[in-house]
């Protein structure tokens, strides 16, 4: 491992001595959180109302910014809408393209990238290794992805935000608050757990 003081959960990873000059270390990182998020992509239950799919990629914003930091988290996060814009399977049931990367849920994308930065802040500034501040974070994050996703939802599919029998809130929201919230604990405890480790190995 690096001599530098740890600052963000993934700084505890050994790497190989090629991988330790820290560019080639971001680079490394930021990819690596590109392609866990596309692995959680797959984890896919359609629902037949909506065409926003329950996926497990919330969880993986939530646990890569946490343990990445704001600057490779937002990386990775961008990294990871590019790669399956430009028709690399990692989207949900391995899709990608320009067509679903700007699509009905594109602002689901833009919501991982700001979510992921704020998750990061609350790790860069040491706020991940209680289980207290770290789900503040993750709900926040979840809250912003809610947001932007939700708005876009509404001008794609040309629907109220909030109002009416059909509306962003009930398509792009509602069914997935149940889910998220395990999501948004389980992400929660990542940082925690590995701090706690960390500080209680001998030494």
């Amino acid at each position: 491992m690096s001599n530098a003081v740890p600052n963000v959960l993934t700084d505890l990873i050994p790497m190989p001595r090629i991988l330790e000059k820290s560019a080639v270390r971001d680079v490394s990182l930021v990819v690596s959180g590109a392609l866990f998020t596309a692995l959680c992509a797959q984890v896919v239950i359609h629902l037949g109302f909506t065409p926003v799919p329950i996926t497990g990629q919330t969880f993986a914003v939530l646990a890569v910014g946490g343990a990445l930091g704001s600057r490779r988290a937002i990386a990775s996060q961008a990294l990871y809408w590019l790669l399956g814009a430009i028709g690399l399977p990692f989207y949900a049931d391995a899709t990608g393209g320009w067509s679903r990367a700007t699509g009905s849920t594109f602002g689901y994308f833009v919501g991982f990238v700001i979510a992921a930065g704020i998750v990061g802040w609350y790790a860069d500034n040491r706020n991940d290794r209680n289980v207290v501040s770290s789900l503040s974070a993750m709900a926040l994050g979840t809250a912003v992805i809610y947001f932007f996703g939700a708005l876009w939802l509404a001008h794609s599919m040309n629907v109220p935000v909030a109002t009416g029998d059909t509306n962003a809130i009930t398509l792009g929201v509602a069914p997935f608050l149940a889910g998220d919230v395990v999501k948004l604990v389980l992400a929660a405890l990542v940082s925690p757990i590995g701090w706690a480790l960390y500080y209680a190995r001998p030494r």
